[in-house]
């Protein structure tokens, strides 16, 4: 049997985000909403170096929600995750013909290394204890010449010391709220999507409309979301037991180290999202 450090999975965060997908399935976003999300992750994407024929992979793919719209461009995508959020993506992508399910981690997945044309991984790999390992477990799998797409969450490294603050505060609440039993945690995060959440969206939402600039306001990104994407990302950010973050120099560290190259960085929010080629 593997252990959880052979897998690079933390068992906690990975009921975590069961709950938290079954509890949050994303069927009732908006089709818009979900597809400005997709463009906003993967605007970066060299779409040009894939096809029809291109098989890939899906690492964390939780709901399935950005299968669904990469699907359609390749021609096999291979969905992991280590949670029981897989039976909540074979349930949203019944009828996508060209998708395999794979219960499994960055490590232990069933595909061979160097098979895959392409790979992204959205919002996961700062969720599992060894980071830099999991990026290299991924690219292993590329082939050369192969993009790999990432976000991972970023260390405030291009913000305000307000916001860094604000950070802090948030991520005390978080390894408080993370402990709690999961029917009380889901109470507690959705409380803060109603109190905090939805203020600060508000809030950030008239100033812009008025002509004043909300870069600096904490979540007003989401000024423009659903109050549902408010609840679930509540539940993301203070819900996960590990959460690790990282400056855009670090992150551009590892993916050169696991042997990416032609790195590029997206320069707007959600940070850091980034792109690498497999040398």
């Amino acid at each position: 049997m593997r252990s959880e450090n052979e897998d690079n999975i933390d068992h906690d965060t990975v009921i975590s985000f069961g709950n938290e997908w079954n509890r949050f399935d994303q069927s009732r976003m908006t089709q818009s909403e979900i597809e400005n999300g997709f463009n906003e992750y993967f605007d970066i994407f060299p779409w040009d170096l894939i096809n029809s024929g291109s098989i890939g992979f899906d690492m964390g793919c939780g709901s399935g929600r950005w299968a669904r719209f990469v699907s359609p461009k390749v021609g096999h995508l291979n969905c992991v995750e280590p949670s029981d959020a897989i039976n909540i993506a074979e349930r949203e992508l019944y009828g996508f013909k060209n998708i395999s399910f794979i219960r499994g981690s960055v490590t232990n997945n069933n595909l061979t290394n160097e098979s895959q044309d392409f790979g992204y991984s959205i919002g996961v790999l700062h969720h599992i204890p060894n980071t830099r390992l999991a990026i290299k477990s991924c690219v292993k799998l590329l082939k050369s010449g192969s993009p790999f797409l990432l976000y991972i969450y970023y260390a405030l490294d291009n913000r305000s010391i307000f916001f860094k603050i604000t950070w802090r505060a948030s991520n005390l609440m978080r390894k408080v709220i993370s402990k709690l039993p999961l029917f009380i945690r889901n109470i507690v995060t959705d409380i803060v999507a109603v109190t905090i959440y939805m203020p600060l969206s508000i809030l950030s939402n008239i100033l812009e409309k008025i002509g004043i600039n909300t870069a600096n306001i904490p979540l007003s990104y989401y000024k423009n979301r659903s109050f549902y994407t408010m609840r679930t990302d509540s539940r993301d950010r203070l819900g996960t037991p590990l959460e690790q973050r990282f400056t855009k120099d670090q992150i551009k560290e590892m993916m050169t180290e696991s042997g990416l190259g032609e790195i590029v960085f997206s320069t707007h929010a959600p940070f850091w999202c980034a792109v690498g080629i497999k040398k």
